[in-house]
């Protein structure tokens, strides 16, 4: 016998399967085309916030993230909406960071909001019952968002911006020295700096005392440049000093604005000083709900850690 009549024919696909393939090829064109305009959408919407001053506001945190997710929920016959809004959205997460050119931090402090409000979507979306009246639904959905999106853009739906935190502190030494301390300008050692702080926040690069009273504070933030905060200590007493932020040209301002830190010193049992550090800020980002805790625990962590450092005993002295 020869290798010709041995060897076995290859198999011709029939009739159903090259049907089957070519609605599966339609299926992914779809889906891809489908999933290009929506990205589209979502970076036309996002510029449209920033330059309307809507950056801050719940119509980037939120209604941006419960347009992604409707959008997505659109997808031709997806295996699961949750899975493909899930997809988009770690999509949508890396074309903000290389196209749109956003820090690391922004990225990293927005990605739970995307995930959180894409996962409600697509849960919701994946149940038998919805699918019977989905557009209704879907409608639903962006109601209820486009409502917690108005936070920020519309006055009436905002919540108290002012925040205090508060840090205590005993220091071994008399009154004198301790409020001795709280005038000269410290050293911010970085490799003590709290974790959270590490995550991409810009970081401190130097310090000079300018004149009798200021401070200014150098921040590394990726730029040619480095950006600058101003603070002028005020003397309101031998147990009282107080910190004024004049100018903030750092990324933060954009996240919240610093107002003051007072510092009141009290005599304590064995030769200790009770320092009591009090920052008052306001926050500039929505919703209140998600970044009131955040930049409360971001401020709580940044006041201990400078506490730490300004009360610390140098060698040299003041």
């Amino acid at each position: 016998m020869s290798d010709e009549q041995q060897s076995p024919r290859p198999e011709v696909p029939g009739e159903g399967e090259l049907l089957a393939m070519k609605e599966e090829s339609k299926r992914r064109q779809r889906i891809l085309i489908w999933t290009a305009v929506v990205f589209v959408l979502i970076a036309i919407c996002h510029r449209v916030f920033l330059s309307g001053g809507m950056g801050q506001t719940g119509a980037m945190f939120i209604g941006l993230p419960a347009l992604l997710a409707v959008g997505l929920s659109f997808t031709p016959r997806a295996k699961t909406i949750t899975g493909a809004i899930m997809r988009g959205i770690t999509f949508t997460m890396l074309l903000m960071g290389i196209l749109l050119i956003e820090g690391f931090i922004c990225i990293l402090m927005a990605a739970p909001l995307f995930y959180v409000v894409g996962l409600v979507v697509g849960i919701c979306c994946d149940r038998a019952k919805v699918r019977n009246d989905m557009n209704r639904y879907r409608c639903s959905l962006l109601g209820v968002f486009g409502l917690m999106a108005l936070e920020g853009v519309v006055p009436q739906l905002s919540f108290d911006r002012e925040n205090e935190v508060v840090v205590e502190r005993e220091v071994a030494g008399t009154l004198e020295e301790v409020r001795e301390r709280l005038e000269f300008r410290p050293e911010l050692a970085l490799e003590r700096l709290p974790g959270f702080l590490q995550l991409g926040f810009p970081r401190q690069s130097g310090m000079e005392k300018v004149g009798a009273d200021r401070w200014r504070i150098l921040f590394e933030e990726g730029k040619d440049a480095p950006t600058e905060l101003t603070v002028r200590v005020k003397d309101e007493g031998p147990e009282r000093v107080r910190y004024v932020i004049e100018e903030d040209g750092t990324k933060i301002a954009e996240w919240l604005t610093w107002q003051d830190g007072v510092w009141e010193l009290e005599e304590s049992t064995g030769g200790l000083v009770r320092a009591t550090l009090t920052v008052r800020f306001r926050r500039e980002l929505d919703p209140a709900w998600y970044f009131g805790p955040v930049e409360r625990y971001g401020v709580e962590k940044a006041a201990g850690y400078f506490a730490d450092e300004v009360l610390r005993e140098r060698a040299d002295g003041p």
